[in-house]
C-alpha cells in the first residue's frame, strides 16, 4: 500500500476534515448565510480560507488606521451574532460603509482572527459587491440604546435591531414547533374563516365588517352628483309608456306587417325598461339602509351581520367531529377598549380539538404541547434566548428548563379560592377581592404560579357562571369541565375544556346565557347527528413568547402590533 493510501490517525482526520469543510451558499441568494459561518460550534475558525460572499446590514462600523481600513459588525438576521468585515480604503470610500444602517454586500476570504481577540474568525473583503447607503443624520435607528416604546413608533425598522430581530426568529420557532408537535401527534391542520357571524366568547367586543358605510358614501357622492328623477320624470316616462302601448295596439288593429308590430313593442318595450330604472332610482336614499328603524343587514355584503372572528373554536369543532383530531392557528380579533401590556386587538391563537376524549385528555395534551415548546426554543433557539436572558430577564432560559422538566401541578378551581383564601389570612393583599364564584385575575393566576408552587399549574372544574356555554356541566350542576394553564411571568397561557356534547344539555345552556338559538343550530346538529366526547383549548401565542422572552407588553413580541388608536402600515 502507497504511504498516500495508509489509514490517517483520528487527530489528523480531524484535521483534514477542517480543511476540506465548505460553507454553502443559500439556496435561493448568491450568498452565505452569517449563521452558516458564525453559528458553528467552532465560532467559524474552520472555514478560514475560504472565499464567501455575504451580505447585511452595519450594526457599527468604525474606521481604522488613519482612514487605510473599515471594521464593519455585519448582521443579515439569520443568527444574534455579527460578523466582523475588514475592508481596505482601496475597495470603496469608507464613510460610506460605517454608517449602522448601511447594507453591503461583499466578497472576501476567511481568515483567523489575530489572537486575543473576541472573534473566531472575520472576512478580509476582496470586493465591495453594493452599497445600501445611509445618511446617519437621519437614521431613526441609531446604535444607541434604544427603548421597545421608542420602537413602537418606527414599525417597519425595528426588525433591524438585535432585540425584534431576536424575537422574530424565538416567533419563528414557537410556530415550527407548534405546527411539529401537532404533525407527530397526527392532528389535522385546518383553517377556519377569519370572518364569521358567531360569537364564541358570547362576550360582544367583536370587530364588525360591513360595507353599508362605503356603499353609502359612494351613493350619497353619486346622488349628488346624478340626482334620483323627480315625480315629473317619473309621471313623463309613464305617459312614454302608455303612448307607446296604445302604438302597439293601433298597429295590431289596423293589421299592420309583423316587422313594423315588432319595432313597435321594442319601443314599448325600451320606454317600460326606462320607467323601470327610474321608479327604481327614485327609491335610492342616501344613508345606510333602515328597516323598522334599525339597520337593514340584508343590504349587507353577507345579508347578514359579519364580524372578525374571536377565535376559530367553534368552527374547528365541526372538523374534530368528523376526522377526529385537529387543530387551528391564526389571528383572532376583540374590540376591547384596553390599554395594558398583556391585550392587543389582534392577535394569534393556537386552538386545537381533540375527540373521543375529556378533560383529563385535555390536560395532558396542554402539558405536553408547552414543554415541547420550551424544549424545541431550548435546542434551537438558544443563542437567541442568551441573547434574551442577557439583555432583559437573566431567568428565561432556566424558566424554560423547569417548566420542561417538571410535571404541572393540578388543583381544582374549588382548592385554588381555598388557597388564595388561607394567603390573605396570612396578610397576603390581593387587589381582587377571592371568593368562590369569581373570575380569577392575572394576580391570583402568578401567585399560585409564581410564590405557592413556582411551577406551572392547572386549575379545572370551573363555576358555570363564568364559563362560556359550550364548555360540559360536571355532575353537581355547578362546574363545568374547563381548566387553564397557569404560567410563571403571564398567569393564564392556556384555557380550555371538555365540551358539551349532550343535546338537550347545551341547548338549555344556550338559552340560560341569554344566546339565541338560530344562529347555533349548525353547532347543535354536531350534537344532533353523531354527538362525540370532545374538547380543546386556546393557547394566546403572543403570551407563550411573554413567557418565554421576559418581555414585558405584547405590543413588542407581534411584529405589527394592533391597539386602541393604533394600527400602523
Amino acid at each position: 500500500m502507497a504511504e498516500t493510501d495508509q489509514a490517517l490517525p483520528p487527530s489528523d482526520q480531524l484535521a483534514a476534515m477542517n480543511l476540506t469543510d465548505t460553507v454553502e451558499k443559500h439556496a435561493f441568494s448568491d450568498r452565505v448565510l452569517i449563521r452558516s459561518i458564525v453559528g458553528r460550534p467552532d465560532g467559524g475558525a474552520g472555514l478560514a480560507g475560504q472565499r464567501v460572499r455575504a451580505g447585511g446590514w452595519v450594526k457599527t462600523g468604525r474606521e481604522q488606521g488613519k482612514g487605510t481600513f473599515a471594521f464593519l459588525e455585519l448582521n443579515d438576521g439569520s443568527c444574534p451574532a455579527n460578523l466582523q468585515v475588514i475592508v481596505d480604503a482601496g475597495l470603496a470610500v469608507l464613510s460610506k460603509l460605517v454608517a449602522t444602517g448601511t447594507c453591503v454586500v461583499v466578497d472576501g476570504i476567511l481568515k483567523v482572527p489575530p489572537e486575543g481577540t473576541r472573534q473566531k474568525i472575520e472576512l478580509r473583503v476582496e470586493k465591495v459587491v453594493s452599497v445600501g447607503e445611509v445618511d446617519p443624520a437621519k437614521y431613526p435607528i441609531p446604535k444607541t440604546k434604544l427603548t421597545l416604546e421608542f420602537l413602537r413608533d418606527h414599525l417597519h425598522l425595528r426588525a433591524r435591531t438585535n432585540t425584534i430581530a431576536a424575537i422574530a426568529r424565538i416567533r419563528n420557532a414557537l410556530a415550527f414547533a407548534t405546527h411539529s408537535f401537532f404533525q407527530e401527534h397526527n392532528f389535522l391542520y385546518v383553517h377556519t374563516p377569519i370572518l364569521t357571524t358567531s360569537d364564541c366568547e358570547g362576550a360582544g367586543e367583536m370587530f364588525q365588517v360591513t360595507t353599508l358605510i362605503s356603499e353609502s358614501e359612494k351613493l350619497e357622492k353619486e346622488l349628488i352628483k346624478n340626482p334620483p328623477p323627480s315625480e315629473v320624470d317619473i309621471e313623463a316616462a309613464r305617459q312614454v309608456v302608455s303612448e307607446r302601448g296604445e302604438a302597439v295596439k293601433q298597429l295590431k288593429a289596423a293589421k299592420a306587417s309583423k316587422s313594423e308590430i315588432t319595432a313597435s313593442v321594442a319601443e314599448l318595450n325600451k320606454a317600460k325598461e326606462n320607467l323601470s330604472k327610474l321608479e327604481e332610482r327614485s327609491k335610492l336614499k342616501p344613508g345606510i339602509p333602515k328597516k323598522d328603524g334599525k339597520i337593514d343587514y340584508t343590504q349587507d355584503f353577507f345579508a347578514r351581520q359579519a364580524f372578525l372572528t374571536v377565535s376559530g373554536q367553534l368552527q374547528v369543532e365541526t372538523y374534530a367531529c368528523a376526522v377526529s383530531n385537529v387543530y387551528t392557528f391564526g389571528p383572532t380579533f376583540r374590540a376591547e377598549h384596553s390599554h395594558t401590556s398583556r391585550h392587543l386587538a389582534e392577535f394569534w391563537m393556537v386552538e386545537p380539538e381533540i375527540a373521543f376524549a375529556d378533560l383529563q385528555d385535555d390536560m395532558n395534551c396542554a402539558e405536553a404541547y408547552v414543554k415541547y415548546m420550551c424544549n424545541w426554543l431550548l435546542d434551537k433557539c438558544l443563542d437567541d434566548m442568551q441573547f434574551m436572558a442577557k439583555s432583559y430577564d437573566k431567568g428565561c432560559i432556566d424558566r424554560l428548563r423547569m417548566v420542561a422538566s417538571i410535571p404541572f401541578v393540578r388543583i381544582s378551581y374549588t382548592e385554588a379560592v381555598e388557597l388564595l383564601e388561607e394567603a390573605v389570612k396570612g396578610g397576603k393583599k390581593f387587589e381582587n377581592e377571592v371568593k368562590w364564584g369569581i373570575d380569577l385575575a392575572s394576580e391570583h393566576e402568578r401567585y399560585l404560579t409564581e410564590v405557592k408552587f413556582q411551577k406551572p399549574v392547572i386549575v379545572y372544574n370551573y363555576p358555570k357562571g363564568i364559563k362560556a356555554f359550550y364548555m360540559r356541566l360536571n355532575d353537581d350542576l355547578k362546574t363545568v369541565a374547563a381548566m387553564d394553564v397557569l404560567v410563571p411571568k403571564v398567569g393564564e397561557l392556556i384555557g380550555g375544556s371538555q365540551r358539551e356534547e349532550r343535546y338537550e344539555v347545551i341547548r338549555e345552556r344556550i338559552l340560560e346565557v341569554g344566546l339565541p338559538l338560530e344562529p347555533y343550530e349548525w353547532y347543535l346538529d354536531l350534537r344532533r347527528y353523531g354527538t362525540v366526547k370532545h374538547c380543546g383549548f386556546g393557547l394566546g401565542f403572543e403570551r407563550m413568547i411573554l413567557f418565554a422572552t421576559g418581555i414585558e407588553n405584547i405590543r413588542d413580541v407581534i411584529p405589527f402590533p394592533r391597539y386602541p388608536g393604533r394600527a400602523d402600515l
